[in-house]
C-alpha cells in the first residue's frame, strides 16, 4: 500500500514552505514516526514524521519550495529494516547490485550532482544501502577527478569537502606548504533560510514603515541581584524552576505597560489598536535566527510562572520546536544582548508592535550614592518606540518606572 505524504498546513497565513533536509535517503526504510522530513516556513521549523512504516520515495529535493498540500514523498508499506516490502522491488534491487550502478539508484542530491557536473552514474563507486549512490560518495568521485585530471567541479573546495566525509586516517598528514599570497582564496556562497529571508524582511519593513526612535536609562541591579541571591535556593525548591533576571524584567515590563498602555499599542492605518493584555514577546536565539515566543497574559503570571514560559520556549527555540501560534500575536517585545556581552544597542521593533525593550550586560561601575563613589552593578536599558503614535514623554516616563521596579523589587510584589 502506498502512502502520500503531503505539505501540512502550519498556520492560517503560512501556504508554502521549504525543504530543509530528508533525514532518509530515497529508497531507505523509515519506522512509525521517525522524523522523516524537517521544512521551514517563514515563522518556524517543523519535522513530519513517518505515518507509517515503509520505503521512502522522495519525490521533491532538499531546497526546493513547496505549497501546503503538495506530494513530496509517499511511503510503499511493508516490513523490514533495510529491505522493500514487495518481491518486485527486492528482485530489482538484487539485479542492480550486481551490476553497475545507474542514475535511478541515486539519490535525489546525488543526481543533482551527477547532472551539474556531467559526469556518469556508473563511474561512481556507490556505498548506500543496496548499491544505491549517495551525496558523499559523488563528492569523493568528484574530489578524485579534480586531483587527477585537473578538472574543476560545482563544488567549491570539493577537496575539502570530500576529506570531511573520507575516513580518518592512521597517522597525521605533514602540514602543507604555506599558501601564496597570490593565489585565489576560496569563497562560500550559502543560500538564506526561508526564516531568515522573512526575518530580514520584516526588520527592513519596520524600519521603513515606523519612525523609530530609541530612549536610554541605567538601572541599579543591587537590589534586584540580592534578592535572588536570598531566595533562588527556596525558590526553586519550592517551584522547581530556577529565579533567574529575565522574570524581573517581564514582570516590571507588564507592570509598567499597565502603566503606559500606548506602549502596548499598535497603528493600524488611521487608528490606534489599544490591548488590556499583556502577550510579552521574548527574543530568542535559536540555531537558524532570532525569533520572539510569546508569553500570552504576561501580567497575570507570577514569578514561577513566568519563569516556566520562559524556560518551555527556549528549550522549544533551540530545538526548533516552536509553532507559529507560539509566535505569533505578541503586543511588546523583550530582547536581552547582555547574554552576548553587548553593552548598549538600539533594538529595532517587532512589528506591528510599537515598542520593545532592549537588556544589556552588567557590569560594575562607580557610581555616586548619597554623594560617596560606590561600585555597583550596572545594567543599560533602553526603549525603541514608534514616534507616530508614542510621545518621548511617555517612553522615558515607561523606561523610569521599570528603572523604579527593579531598584526596589518589592514594589512589585505590592504592586506600587
Amino acid at each position: 500500500m502506498s502512502i502520500e505524504i503531503i505539505v501540512p498546513a502550519a498556520g492560517e497565513s503560512v501556504t508554502e514552505a521549504d525543504i530543509a533536509r530528508w533525514f532518509k535517503e530515497d529508497g531507505e526504510y523509515l519506522e512509525l514516526d521517525e522524523p522523516m522530513v524537517e521544512l521551514e516556513t517563514d515563522k518556524a521549523s517543523l519535522t513530519v514524521t513517518a505515518p507509517a512504516a515503509g520505503t521512502l520515495h522522495i519525490k521533491v529535493e532538499e531546497d526546493e519550495t513547496v505549497q501546503v498540500g503538495d506530494v513530496i514523498a509517499i511511503i510503499e508499506e511493508g516490513e523490514g529494516s533495510s529491505s522493500a516490502s514487495t518481491e518486485a522491488v527486492e528482485e530489482e534491487v538484487e539485479e542492480e547490485t550486481t551490476s553497475a550502478p545507474s542514475i535511478d539508484m541515486a539519490s535525489p542530491a546525488a543526481r543533482k550532482l551527477i547532472a551539474e557536473n556531467n559526469i556518469s552514474a556508473q563511474d561512481v563507486a556507490a556505498t548506500g544501502k543496496d548499491g544505491r549512490i549517495t551525496k558523499e560518495d559523488v563528492i569523493q568521485h568528484l574530489a578524485a577527478r579534480e586531483k587527477v585530471l585537473n578538472i574543476p567541479s560545482s563544488i567549491p573546495n570539493v577537496q575539502d569537502v570530500a576529506k570531511k566525509g573520507a575516513s580518518p586516517a592512521p597517522k597525521a598528514a605533514p602540514a602543507p606548504a604555506p599558501v601564496a599570497a597570490t593565489e585565489a582564496r576560496g569563497i562560500r556562497t550559502e543560500k538564506m533560510s526561508r526564516l531568515r529571508r522573512t526575518i530580514a524582511q520584516r526588520l527592513v519593513d519596520a524600519q521603513q514603515e515606523a519612525a523609530i526612535l530609541s530612549t536610554f536609562n541605567e538601572v541599579d541591579m543591587s537590589a534586584v541581584m540580592d534578592l535572588r541571591k536570598q531566595h533562588k535556593d527556596e525558590f526553586k525548591d519550592k517551584h522547581e524552576i530556577g529565579l533567574g533576571f529575565m522574570s524581573f524584567f517581564t514582570k516590571a515590563a507588564a507592570i509598567a505597560l499597565q502603566e503606559f498602555p500606548i506602549m502596548n499599542a499598535q497603528v493600524d492605518g488611521n487608528s490606534i489598536i489599544y490591548h488590556d493584555f499583556v502577550d510579552m514577546g521574548i527574543a530568542v536565539s535559536t540555531p537558524k535566527g532570532l525569533v520572539v515566543p510569546v508569553i500570552r497574559d504576561c501580567d497575570q503570571l507570577n514569578f514561577s510562572g513566568i519563569e516556566r514560559k520562559i524556560r518551555e520556549l527556549a528549550l522549544k527555540g533551540r530545538d526548533m520546536d516552536l509553532t507559529p501560534e507560539e509566535m505569533t500575536g505578541g503586543t511588546f517585545t523583550i530582547t536581552n544582548g547582555g547574554t552576548f556581552g553587548s553593552m548598549l544597542s538600539t533594538p529595532i521593533l517587532n512589528r506591528p508592535q510599537s515598542a520593545i525593550l532592549g537588556m544589556h550586560n552588567i557590569v560594575q561601575r562607580p557610581v555616586a550614592v548619597n554623594g560617596q563613589v560606590e561600585i555597583r552593578p550596572i545594567m543599560y536599558l533602553a526603549v525603541s518606540y514608534d514616534h507616530r503614535i508614542i510621545d518621548g514623554s511617555d517612553a522615558v516616563r515607561f523606561l523610569v518606572k521599570i528603572k523604579t521596579l527593579l531598584e526596589d523589587p518589592t514594589r512589585m510584589l505590592l504592586e506600587l
